[in-house]
């Protein structure tokens, strides 16, 4: 079974077991669980169940395993002939979440 999920303004195409990392998720300690709410869509083979937007009966069950930075990106202007030159470098944070299970809202 998977499920198209949205966090921090992205959507994601996930199964159970999957490791992903999304844009940080403040206040939450490694190894805790947490459920994203903004489930897009459910589907298993050729079923699949579409919200609009979101399904309400449906939630996914995920465990924190880490928070980290990406990579560096390098942000570098010029401006020939001005001798204008900037070089930014940016780390975007991020959580590492495995996703343990797909399942209805209601249960626990």
């Amino acid at each position: 079974m998977h499920a198209v999920i949205k966090t921090g303004g992205n959507q994601y195409r996930i199964e159970p077991g999957d490791e992903i990392d999304v844009e940080k998720i403040k206040g939450v300690d490694t190894d805790k669980r947490i459920a994203f709410q903004k489930v897009l869509a459910v589907g298993d083979g050729g079923d699949i169940e579409v919200g609009r937007p979101y399904l309400d009966d449906k939630r996914v069950v995920a465990r924190v395993l880490e928070h980290g930075k990406g990579p560096k990106k390098i942000v570098f202007k010029k401006k020939t002939k001005e001798g204008y030159r900037r070089k930014k470098g940016h780390r975007q944070p991020y959580t590492r979440v495995r996703i343990t299970d797909i399942q209805d809202a209601e249960e626990d």
